[in-house]
């Protein structure tokens, strides 16, 4: 690839899509302090970003929708509608029972098997719904053991946070940088699998220590199996094969020339012609459409400031240090992005990351351990604070919800508790996947297949 030598230059342009993309994301991050939602600001950074981009000659309306990644947003939108028709078959109940009634009280035991559970299914469904899911049903099953539900709460939101980062599918951020790289799902999860599954390893290990105390407790072994009956077993059964049937397609949809929006689109075409019994209105409403307007809306924002040149002009910066040492460069970029996606939204961090990082590549530079940096740096970051990501703020809600209902304050998940448990977790996390960076450092910063 040629390099490109041109240096830019500050001009109006440039700060106008810049104050837009900082007063959009200001907004977007202090979300908890004004009450309005996220997607609110994102619509009208982008409205503004479009009308400020036509008034300057640098961005147009026909722009704005050939800046919208349509391959995540149909994944997406696809990916939300199966897991709704999954949903009331009780199949994910029955599964969390059964790992219950498996574990006969080892407490421990329980976490593991819970924590697997919620990370196998994050490698497909996002980390988000798995935990929309399993909060319910683990506060359910602690409740009939008699112990605190904290600790698997907390588990399972830090291990499907880490889980997901595992494949393209498992976490949004992924989506981006794969659709935006060209990363197919056999590269991600060959590239990201074994870093993943060490850190994983770690953060369960550290969890036995910090809930040393709570998890050393004797429980009463209960007899769960009445609860394992489907409500619908024909649709369950058909959505695990349709399941297995994607991931098939999502092996070769390199090789079949399709994107993985492709594949998410035909398996639930499959799934609702197989499956008689399938509400399609009941189903459609639980798509989280402000989820999706939100992504479109930073995708209209960010292409705004990438055709003003502003992130190329801020990139310019960046790129001598990246050339003189790119292994430092990865794991500085793993380690910031960690830090900020524990502090705010990583799903904005990661639109404004990914035109740098294209622009670097542009000019030349192996960028390939960079996407592996950003991805591990976002997915895992969310680790750090109870609202580092979407799967965390649910946890801490539903903890809320049961310590109110029961009049125990021990049973809520505060910020101190978080701290104390999950930011070690997410520290360890990190500092192993650094190593494995540093150790295979080769492997990682070969060139992406296209």
């Amino acid at each position: 690839m040629e390099a490109i030598t041109e240096t830019l230059t500050w001009n109006s342009n440039m700060a106008v899509s810049g104050l837009i993309l900082a007063g959009t994301f200001i907004g977007i991050f202090t979300e908890g302090v004004h009450g309005f939602h996220r997607t609110k600001f994102a619509m009208g950074g982008a409205a503004m970003m479009v009308l400020a981009g036509q008034l300057m000659g640098f961005y147009d309306p026909q722009m704005a929708l050939e800046a919208i990644d349509w391959n995540v947003v149909f994944l997406l939108g696809a990916m939300m509608t199966i897991v709704a028709i999954m949903i009331p078959t009780g199949g994910f109940q029955a599964l969390a029972y059964r790992i219950a009634d498996f574990s006969k009280g080892r407490q421990f035991l329980l976490m593991a098997l819970l924590g697997t559970a919620v990370t196998v299914i994050s490698l497909l469904l996002d980390n988000v719904t798995t935990v929309v899911i399993f909060g319910p049903l683990i506060v359910l099953i602690a409740q009939a053991l008699r112990t605190s539900p904290v600790p698997y709460l907390l588990a399972a939101a830090l291990l499907s946070d880490t889980g997901g980062v595992a494949t393209l599918v498992g976490d949004p951020p992924n989506l981006m940088i794969g659709s935006a790289a060209h990363i197919d799902f056999n590269t991600f999860i060959i590239k990201m699998g074994g870093m993943v599954t060490v850190a994983w390893v770690a953060i369960l290990i550290a969890l036995r220590f910090l809930f040393h105390k709570e998890l050393s407790i004797k429980t009463n072994p209960r007899d769960f199996s009445a609860q394992e009956k489907l409500a619908d077993p024909h649709t369950w059964r058909m959505s695990l094969l349709v399941l297995g049937i994607m991931v098939v397609f999502f092996i070769f949809h390199h090789h079949l020339h399709w994107e993985p929006w492709v594949v998410a689109v035909l398996g639930l075409s499959i799934l609702l012609l197989i499956s008689k019994n399938v509400d399609m209105d009941a189903s459609l409403e639980q798509i989280e459409l402000s989820l999706l307007m939100f992504f479109m809306s930073l995708f209209v924002l960010v292409g705004g400031v990438e055709h003003s040149h502003f992130l190329e002009y801020l990139g310019q910066f960046i790129r001598p240090f990246v050339e003189s040492d790119l292994l430092l460069a990865s794991i500085l970029l793993m380690w910031v992005a960690a830090i900020l996606s524990a502090m705010i939204d990583n799903i904005p961090f990661t639109a404004a990351m990914i035109p740098i990082i294209m622009g670097m590549e542009q000019q030349g530079i192996n960028v390939a351990p960079l996407w592996w940096s950003l991805a591990v740096g976002v997915g895992m970051g969310g680790n750090g604070t109870h609202l580092g990501s979407t799967a965390n703020v649910f946890i801490v809600t539903l903890s809320e919800r049961v310590a109110k209902e029961t009049g125990n304050p021990d049973l809520r998940v505060t910020p101190g508790l978080w701290f104390r448990k999950g930011t070690p977790a997410m520290l360890l996390s990190l500092a192993t996947s650094s190593l494995i960076m540093w150790l295979f450092f080769d492997f990682f910063s070969q060139p992406i297949p296209r």
